[in-house]
């Protein structure tokens, strides 16, 4: 069975679901868009993603055509039109058909579309084995020169990144900021532990600012467990007694291994699999209920 798609108002087979070859989204990844994860039949943490989506476009002065109930309410049919219980829901806004100029003004009308499929970033047994990180040499876009907190369509500088993890053979790496500092992976935030405490990069570092770092954060405050943000090298992560990702899809994964450096004892560390199960356990309460 195809996959039903929310485009510009409409439910429409994913055989249907085209956007113009004059897009602005397509043409110069001028947009916008939020990934969100869906958990026994309930959106997690729907309004927070719904709010960045609305915060990031009007930082590029994009007019979203929808209000913030009308966005969640979207979302929430996308889901239930693809009988989705758990996975995975993509809502990208773009500057809409133009012509082949840059100018913004020749984009009368934004693209709105959603995507609600399956999705598993990690295969589960990692959650018990661990990752394997390479350092890439690819540096992240300077915060002085592209606000991180836009999440817009335009990830050229993750995707070099992924390739020189593909090329390694590795899942992830660990992008440094353009003075040599710990930023973000390629598609995850990056916390490690040590003596106790949680470290992970402030937003200066150009990072985004992801739903699930927000909401590791709190359980760990929750459990008692201290975090600072922070500037640090990744020699401090090499050193680190713990270490583990999060992202919309990854969850919260842990990391056993960095640039050949063995993390901690090269297992999952007990803080690590505190924070994942209070993690999954918030996901079986909380969220915008898909099917009433």
């Amino acid at each position: 069975m195809s996959l039903m798609m929310y485009l510009d108002g409409e439910m429409v087979p994913e055989e249907q679901a085209k956007v113009s070859v004059f897009d602005h989204g397509l043409l110069y990844g001028d947009g916008v868009f939020e990934g969100i994860r869906a958990y026994d039949g309930r959106v997690f943490r729907l309004d927070q993603h719904i709010d960045r989506l609305e915060r990031s476009a009007k930082a590029i002065m994009l007019s979203i055509p929808m209000t913030h109930e009308e966005m969640c309410r979207a979302t929430v049919e996308t889901c239930r039109a693809n009988e989705l219980v758990d996975g995975y829901v993509r809502f990208v806004v773009t500057r809409g058909v133009g012509d082949l100029g840059l100018d913004p003004r020749k984009c009368p009308k934004p693209t709105v579309f959603i995507i609600a499929a399956g999705i598993q970033l990690y295969p589960e047994e990692l959650y018990e084995t661990g990752l394997t990180l390479i350092t890439c040499s690819t540096r992240r876009n300077s915060a002085s020169c592209l606000d991180p907190g836009v999440k817009s369509l335009n990830y050229l500088n993750n995707i070099l990144a992924r390739m020189e993890c593909n090329h390694a053979g590795v899942a992830e790496g660990i992008m440094l900021t353009s003075e040599g500092m710990v930023s973000e992976c390629t598609a995850d935030n990056i916390f490690y532990v040590g003596g106790g405490v949680l470290n992970t990069p402030p937003t200066e570092a150009g990072i985004l600012n992801g739903i699930t770092r927000q909401t590791v954060i709190e359980i760990a405050a929750d459990l008692g467990i201290e975090c600072r943000e922070r500037m640090f090298p990744v020699s401090d992560v090499y050193a680190a007694d713990e270490c583990f990702l999060t992202g919309t899809g990854a969850e919260l994964v842990p990391v056993v291994d960095v640039d050949g450096r063995i993390i901690g004892n090269g297992k999952p560390g007990a803080i690590t699999k505190r924070l994942l199960e209070g993690f999954r356990e918030l996901t079986k309460s909380e969220g915008t209920p898909i099917y009433d």
